[in-house]
């Protein structure tokens, strides 16, 4: 069990930086990858589901380090 939370506490830092910096403000993901990004007005699609997934990551994270703390 102790093993499985290192390395959760390893996995989840990792992705949630990836999805931190695939964020990127006032553009869209496009320009990520080159592209030119107008506006920033909504999140659509695949922002969206990234978005969403950089909170379930860091409330993934307290979860797993606070039940390092107690186990």
């Amino acid at each position: 069990m102790k093993q499985l939370i290192l390395i959760l506490q390893i996995a989840i830092p990792c992705l949630l930086i990836l999805f931190i910096l695939l964020q990127q403000r006032g553009t869209a993901l496009g320009s990520a990858f080159g592209g030119e990004g107008g506006f920033y007005a909504r999140r659509r699609g695949i922002e969206r589901k990234i978005f969403w997934g950089t909170i379930i990551l860091g409330v993934l994270f307290i979860v797993i380090s606070l039940l390092n703390l107690i186990i």
